[in-house]
């Protein structure tokens, strides 16, 4: 989880003034947290006031970022915060240009699958704390995101034509319907009406706790979005490799995000080997 960092002084306002931005346009709570942060981040690592500041500080401080710590993806999503804030810098003429904008680009890897393994599976749904089974569950079960794992409540359990969907919310206050398996089902009706995870961000845990007491009760190294991605891989090679249907299920914008979840397991290599050196 990530260390709390305080705010420099001559960022308090400022800071505060964007975040407010940000909400205005209706911006998901997790990029405001995640903006609050790298922005945090920056100032004091830095020690730099807002502005002035130059393009040179602002790669210097992603060429400071330790490798161990901050991946290629990472890295990008510092670069977009940094040219977002003063962006907004210039838009409320705070300042007269965006120094962010001449930061070059950072080429992320293409991601991999990692489904969790299924021996990690059967540990996770064996964990005493029932709370953080029913995390487990609905991971497992419906391949929710640890923010969409937070906010279940008992009204999102939906009748539908052949049976109980469940809704999601999703990135971007987008929501999407999951089918609900029987034991997913159970789970909802037997809850007490409210949040199923109650908390004190907006009635409910916040994402970075699900995520949390997920990963402590799977076994090293296994995540919670590990989960999701075995979800997905499931979905698509037993569920009639459908990738657009597993994009859908997911709640991926595009399906070029989604073929990173969907592993390909080895048996699919060799066949499709054998059916191209056939003849």
């Amino acid at each position: 989880m990530k260390r709390e960092i305080p705010t420099p002084e001559s960022w308090i306002e400022p800071l505060s003034a964007y975040l407010a931005w940000l909400r205005g346009v209706r911006r998901a709570e997790g990029t405001i947290y995640q903006h609050s942060y790298q922005l945090r981040r920056f100032a004091t690592s830095t020690g730099l006031d807002p502005w002035p500041v130059t393009t040179t500080q602002l790669v210097d401080h992603l060429a400071s970022l330790d490798d161990r710590d901050v991946g290629a993806s990472a890295r990008r999503t510092v670069r977009q915060v940094l040219r977002g804030f003063y962006g907004w810098g210039v838009i409320v003429e705070r300042w007269d240009a965006n120094p962010a904008l001449r930061i070059p680009a950072i080429n992320a890897p293409r991601g991999v699958a990692r489904p969790a393994p299924e021996h990690s599976v059967k540990v996770g749904l064996h964990t005493p704390d029932d709370r953080t089974r029913a995390m487990i569950l609905l991971a497992v079960r419906c391949g929710l995101r640890c923010r969409e794992i937070a906010q279940v409540h008992t009204r999102d359990l939906i009748d539908d034509l052949v049976g109980h969907s469940l809704v999601a919310h999703g990135k971007g206050d987008k929501k999407r319907l999951v089918p609900a398996p029987p034991d997913v089902v159970r789970l909802i009706q037997d809850a007490e009406p409210g949040y199923l995870f109650a908390g004190r961000i907006d009635g409910h845990l916040s994402p970075a706790r699900v995520s949390e007491l997920i990963s402590e009760a799977l076994p090293p190294g296994v995540t919670a979005h590990m989960l999701r991605h075995r979800y997905g891989t499931r979905a698509y090679h037993l569920g009639g490799r459908d990738l657009r249907a597993v994009q859908a299920l997911l709640g991926h914008a595009y399906s070029t995000t989604t073929e990173i979840y969907v592993a390909t397991s080895d048996d699919s290599i060799r066949r499709a080997a054998m059916a191209a050196a056939a003849g």
